[in-house]
């Protein structure tokens, strides 16, 4: 199963790609977390692990591969002369605890670099070029907004989950995502997050789509806490465990 997280910068990817890479790994799957959000620096804190080398250098960096694409005209550049496994990433480029496996595609280390491209490039033909086992599972944690739709990082997943919290401009977001994602045939689905007594009638009436609503994370100070302090994510969540076995169901 390969399945895509998104929303908006703030809305919770993180956290709810940590608990639940935690979750399937607790039922014995194989997780791989992939990291594509170049100015994420947390991720790994909630899964309580080190952050690995930028997966990008072992293309040669990301200088090298900005000057390939340029002279090929951003097209035609593969990076993956045949499928990969999970087990065949190069371990300098993984971190990984109790059946979780992390890897960073890159990270913005300097002033100047330039932009995200190469990132993008090569995170969509990872994505596409990963030959997943039944018992594996592979989480894609995207940076906020919309971008990644259009380096086609989408293309070779089995759903997107769209984080929505209770603001306005996340309940926008979720219409963009809903209409990207149906133009390149992928179901998408909702999780609400940071919910309440006060804010859950409005958000599941601003979604609309209330089949696609698969889970709904109560607004938790314990989390908002260990997200400040970069902390590891332990406890469990029964909107986790029903969310985890909802993908189980319907896309292993």
């Amino acid at each position: 199963m390969k399945i895509t997280l998104c929303g908006k910068g703030g809305c919770g990817k993180s956290t709810i790609s940590s608990l639940l890479a935690k979750e399937f790994a607790k039922e014995g799957k194989t997780v791989l977390v992939i990291d594509t959000d170049e100015s994420n620096y947390g991720l790994h804190r909630q899964l309580g692990l080190e952050l690995p080398n930028d997966f990008t250098n072992f293309f040669g960096g990301k200088k090298a591969v900005i000057e390939e694409l340029r002279a090929t005209g951003f097209t035609g550049v593969s990076y993956f002369e045949k499928p990969w496994t999970i087990s065949e990433i190069p371990s300098e480029y993984i971190s990984e605890k109790d059946g979780i496996k992390l890897i960073a595609i890159g990270k913005i280390h300097e002033t100047g670099e330039g932009c995200a491209c190469p990132m993008g490039m090569i995170s969509q033909q990872f994505i596409g070029n990963l030959d997943i086992k039944p018992n594996e599972i592979v989480i894609t944690d995207t940076e906020a907004g919309i971008e990644h739709f259009g380096r086609n990082i989408e293309k070779d997943v089995d759903a997107v989950l769209m984080v929505v919290d209770p603001s306005y401009e996340s309940f926008k977001l979720s219409e963009k995502v809903s209409e990207l994602s149906g133009s390149i045939n992928k179901p998408v689905y909702y999780i609400l997050n940071k919910v309440d007594s006060s804010n859950e009638s409005t958000m599941r009436e601003a979604v609309g789509k209330t089949e696609k609503i698969i889970a709904a994370m109560p607004s938790e100070s314990k989390l908002a806490l260990a997200g400040l302090k970069g902390e590891e994510l332990r406890d469990e969540y029964p909107e986790i465990k029903k969310l985890a076995k909802f993908l189980s169901d319907n896309f292993n």
